[in-house]
This record gives structure tokens, C-alpha cells and sequence, in this order.
């Protein structure tokens, strides 16, 4: 399953930013679409995530300003940045795990995209 991110780019601080990711390949089902970031020299880290299309979770530092959806039609997810901060510059990765048949579990990552915000 590859998963392709688009969206990043250069936005002032208290601006927004698209953020999406396609997912392709064969595969029956995705219980888990999320979006991670990382910053150079420190761990990446849970931004946002759904989990079986009902369940949302945030980092505390994004709650109220991102938000994530998914189009299920469309295999894509999506993270809606709002008044972003110089503190949300980073290489935002996608990630996905469900199943490609009912034996077979797979977990992928997108090749990241930068979003820088300056102040």
C-alpha cells in the first residue's frame, strides 16, 4: 500500500494549510489514517489520527486548531491546519494500517511533506 502526502509549503504564522494523503494499492480495508510529524534530531510524533472512521485524536499542542478527515470513497485523509505557529514547522508524514486480505495486516507511511511557518 503506497500512500502519497501533498499540501506542505510556506505559510505566516496564523495561517492554514491543507494537508492530504492518498492511499493506493490493493488492499481491503484501512481501520487507522493519521497524520505524524518530525522535526530534525527530535521523535516523531502522533499529530492527529482516525480510527475506524468514528474516532479522533489530537495532540494537545493542535487541539482546536487542526483537524483530520478522511473520504473513505476516495481512500484519502486529510489535516486541515489553522492558525498555525513556528512551532508546527516540521515534515508531516501520513500513516495507514488495515488489511490487505483478512490475513494480512500492513502498516504505511507517506514520504512526508515540509510545512515551514514563519513568524
Amino acid at each position: 500500500v503506497q500512500l502519497q502526502a501533498s499540501g506542505g509549503g510556506l505559510v505566516q504564522a496564523g495561517g492554514s494549510l491543507r494537508l492530504s494523503c492518498a492511499a493506493s494499492g490493493s488492499f481491503i480495508s484501512i481501520n487507522h489514517m493519521g497524520w505524524y510529524r518530525q522535526v530534525p534530531g527530535e521523535e516523531r510524533e502522533l499529530v492527529a489520527d482516525i480510527i475506524n472512521d468514528s474516532s479522533t485524536n489530537y495532540a494537545d499542542s493542535v487541539k482546536g486548531r487542526f483537524t483530520i478527515s478522511r473520504d473513505n470513497a476516495k481512500n484519502m485523509v486529510y489535516l486541515q491546519m489553522s492558525s498555525l505557529k513556528p512551532e508546527d514547522t516540521a515534515h508531516y508524514y501520513c500513516h495507514a494500517a488495515g488489511r490487505i486480505t483478512r490475513w494480512a495486516p500492513f502498516t504505511s507511511w507517506g514520504q512526508g511533506t515540509l510545512v515551514t511557518v514563519s513568524s
